[in-house]
């Protein structure tokens, strides 16, 4: 395994993390999730992510679970959790980046997941709602307190990223070190674009999500959707709508045999190439996997054999075939 350093922090996560989206509490059980970390952690995987809404809360009871049973030193794993969207009846203050819900969310991920502390506490959307400052004085207040070490934000904008560390800097408050944007081969111009000066100007880390572009970068749903799949779970009809009604999507198909021509041309697979290519960049930190069988996990595990493969002129046979019909 390799280890960055997140951000600017002296948090060292692994280059390929695991996250319990979708799977954990749902499309997957108990034995299947803990076979999953365990394969996980014993390939030196450090960081498991995690957040409230998954599976409306199960997911991090699910982790919980079988973390408190690992025997596992806690000082060997990071675990995170994320909030906003909230995981009850969605009545006032149930969520949103409020402070009372930052506090009550991260409350109840410490219950749920059988932890004193988060390594790591995600604003999981911006929230129109609550101005930044009292979200960044809420994350910087728990981090005081010991129940968080670290605190990030996910898909916020270069803007809102610039704001909350102007106060942060303004206020000696705690600073956000990583957002967890989506990034793949197929959805681009934020991470490489929008938050280049961010990158910049404060180091910050990310702790990237969907790397295959929720599957497509597999080649399983060129012919349609398999019925054991992501698209196909009960629940997901959103991110099924999101991602086959997307105009680019039909472009997008077009390519995956372009580049399973190219991980042919290694002698690997297309998988293991969407992943190696996210970490040829170099302000990607980590790169969140995900799994239903442990297999899966395995499979893209082996990524990290590629990386030094991809030399500048294969990246840029691999761009010639991403930037035309990347987000």
């Amino acid at each position: 395994m390799i280890y960055r350093n997140l951000g600017r922090s002296g948090l060292q996560i692994s280059a390929l993390s695991f996250g319990a989206w979708v799977t954990f509490g749902k499309q997957i059980g108990d034995p299947v999730a803990k076979k999953l970390l365990h394969t996980a952690y014993d390939a030196g995987i450090n960081f498991f992510d995690n957040a409230e809404v998954y599976a409306a809360g199960q997911a991090e009871i699910v982790m919980g679970a079988i973390l408190k049973k690992s025997g596992w030193r806690r000082s060997s794993y990071l675990v995170s959790s994320k909030a906003y969207f909230g995981c009850e009846d969605e009545k006032p203050n149930q969520t949103g980046l409020s402070r009372k819900h930052l506090f009550e969310a991260c409350h109840a991920a410490l219950t749920r997941l059988q932890v004193d502390y988060l390594d790591l506490f995600y604003c999981h959307r911006p929230d129109p709602t609550t101005p930044i400052l009292e979200t960044c004085r809420a994350m910087h207040d728990l981090i005081a307190q010991g129940k968080v070490l670290y605190w990030g934000t996910s898909e916020w904008s270069a803007v809102q990223l610039q704001e909350a560390f102007r106060l942060c800097a303004a206020h000696n408050l705690h600073a956000p070190i990583t957002e967890q944007p989506q990034y793949s081969l197929f959805h681009r111009t934020r991470v490489e674009k929008e938050y280049a000066p961010i990158f910049r100007d404060h180091g910050l880390g990310t702790t990237i999500w969907s790397p295959l572009a929720s599957g497509l970068l597999t080649g399983k749903y060129n012919a349609g959707i398999p019925k054991d799949s992501r698209l196909s779970a009960p629940g997901m009809e959103w991110l099924r709508d999101m991602v086959l009604n997307d105009p680019k999507t039909p472009a997008k198909l077009a390519t995956v045999p372009k580049f399973a021509a190219l991980a042919e041309e290694l002698g690997t697979t297309l998988p293991r190439l969407g992943v190696a290519w996210c970490l040829k960049n170099p302000h990607v930190s980590t790169v969140i996997l995900g799994a239903s069988r442990p297999e899966q996990l395995t499979e893209n595990l082996g990524a990290l054999d590629l990386i030094e493969k991809l030399t500048p002129a294969f990246m840029k046979r691999l761009d010639a075939i991403s930037k035309p019909v990347a987000d």
